[in-house]
């Protein structure tokens, strides 16, 4: 360069000096639209690409003791397992929303808020705001690690839970067996 182009054609500082930061920027645009697409999956109900979103090979963590707590394996046992539960608790004929309010993503890692909201089965109100840490391997989703407020989960969508003082825990101790068919869609 010579000190007679417009300054509009020189590199500033904030301009990257190789491709290496714009890989790197791509890549985490790549991991958050991944999960951002799995989120929009979760909201329609569409089965296919909610399993098409997961590794084979995918993990999935809940805290607490709760029926969905526990370390999930594997991408059947995420879905057919994890989030089966979940919406097994949920009635299938109210309204069931999801709604992301935050995404931050650098390279594979992504971390995301969500509020999710519906009626148990019990007939009480769900309310919950959610947080997750992703990791996106290949464009699917590798593992996932979900915390959110256990004991008012189990309130809200266990019979017989929340009736006095001290129940419910979150000390990450469930098994992560429990069984059920796939996730609803959601309304």
């Amino acid at each position: 360069m010579t000190g007679t182009e417009p300054s509009s054609t020189r590199p500033t500082s904030t301009e990257p000096t190789s491709t290496e930061p714009t890989i790197a920027r791509l890549r985490g645009a790549a991991a958050k639209d991944v999960v951002l697409r799995y989120f929009a999956a979760l909201a329609a109900g569409d089965q296919q690409a909610i399993r098409d979103s997961w590794a084979v090979d995918g993990t999935c963590w809940y805290g607490g003791d709760l029926p969905i707590s526990g370390l999930w394996r594997g991408r059947d046992r995420v879905i057919d397992g994890f989030l089966a539960t979940a919406f097994a608790h949920l009635d299938p004929e109210r309204e069931i929303g999801i709604r992301v309010t935050n995404v931050f993503g650098e390279g594979e890692q992504v971390f995301v808020e969500w509020d999710s909201w519906a009626t148990g089965r019990t007939g009480r109100p769900y309310r919950q705001a959610n947080s997750g840490v992703f990791s996106v391997r290949g464009g699917q989703i590798a593992t996932m690690r979900e915390y959110a407020d256990t004991q008012g989960w189990e309130r809200a969508l266990i019979d017989g839970a929340g009736t006095g003082p001290g129940t419910g825990s979150a000390s990450g101790t469930g098994t992560g067996t429990g069984t059920g068919e796939a996730p609803a869609p959601l309304r």
